[in-house]
């Protein structure tokens, strides 16, 4: 069998109607309902019906994106599909990778990105904020950009995605100053999100807090296969050093291109994204042009992926 990675993504890869390819699957409407009652929300309905700006609001996104990650996981499983080597998720994705990886339940993992996401948007007034994609420079000059426009604000390179696509994020001025001076620096573009929660830098430390504490109330086991977690590029067999590196990804970069990396020096030689969209795929490739990098976006893709990985 070839060796291969589950990977999960996070938010931006949602839309209205994203699982209507994979329904044949009981498991997909089942899981659904599962984390619906956990919150006490009709999320199939959401994400089936919209409206899309609501489904946008990040208090909906991260339980969204997580269910539709555990709904494709096990639509794969009933497709006959094998455990793979390692697990991997993009920011949010990475509560997705843990729980298909049974260190966390559903319930649990869905209340827990409910309250992540309320503390994410509660630590930065609306509009104080902001995060942008550079597209054209690599990590290096994007970091210096960042150093240079600061200017006594927080900004920070936060998404290492690919060697040409780096998200910066902190203070809205100096976010737009950074934009113009990647421009400046030869950036292809640089492109404002829209997203009001500037992820995975220093102003997401009182987040940081918050979710730690509700961790220590979360019942966590040692995951069935290695998870490898955003902030340090590492997998943790101990539930302290997992919770800790959840803790940290909230205000530390997501490190995408040495995850993906990681894998391939492990000796994976294939990816799969295991949640309606090609987000990660497209990035997977650009990082490692000798993986071959699949995505599950229906049915078909489904059964494809399964068969490509040798796991039936």
């Amino acid at each position: 069998m070839t060796q291969f990675a589950i990977v999960f993504a996070g938010q931006g890869s949602q839309s209205v109607g994203m699982m209507d390819g994979l329904v044949g699957y009981s498991s997909v409407k089942s899981a659904f309902d599962e984390a619906s009652s956990a919150l006490g929300e009709d999320l199939w309905r959401l994400l089936s019906e919209g409206p899309a700006d609501l489904l946008n609001q990040t208090v909906y996104t991260q339980p969204l994106m997580l269910v539709a990650g555990i709904a494709t996981w096990r639509a794969w499983q009933d497709a006959g599909g094998a455990f793979p080597a390692r697990f991997a998720g993009h920011s949010l994705g990475e509560y997705t990778a843990l729980c298909a990886a049974g260190a966390l339940s559903l319930a649990d993992a869905v209340r827990l990105v409910r309250l992540r996401a309320e503390a994410m948007q509660d630590a930065v007034p609306e509009g104080t904020g902001g995060i942008a994609a550079i597209l054209g420079l690599d990590v290096s000059a994007v970091r210096d950009v960042c150093a240079d426009a600061a200017q006594g604000d927080v900004l920070e390179a936060v998404n290492l995605n690919s060697p040409n696509q780096v998200v910066i994020a902190g203070h809205r001025p100096a976010v737009e100053r950074g934009m113009a001076l990647a421009k400046e620096r030869g950036a292809k573009r640089a492109l404002m999100l829209p997203m009001s929660v500037p992820s995975h830098c220093a102003l997401m430390k009182p987040a940081a807090e918050r979710l730690r504490v509700a961790l220590q109330g979360v019942a966590m086991v040692q995951p069935t296969v290695p998870v490898i977690q955003n902030a340090d590029v590492q997998s943790f067999d101990h539930v302290d050093a997992i919770k800790n590196a959840l803790c940290e990804q909230l205000f530390r970069p997501v490190r995408w291109i040495e995850t993906i990396q990681a894998l391939a020096l492990l000796g994976i030689r294939q990816v799969v994204e295991c949640v309606p969209g090609k987000v990660l795929t497209g990035l997977n490739s650009r990082i490692d042009g000798n993986l071959k990098c699949l995505a599950v976006n229906d049915a078909a893709s489904l059964q494809a992926a399964v068969a490509a990985t040798g796991a039936n």
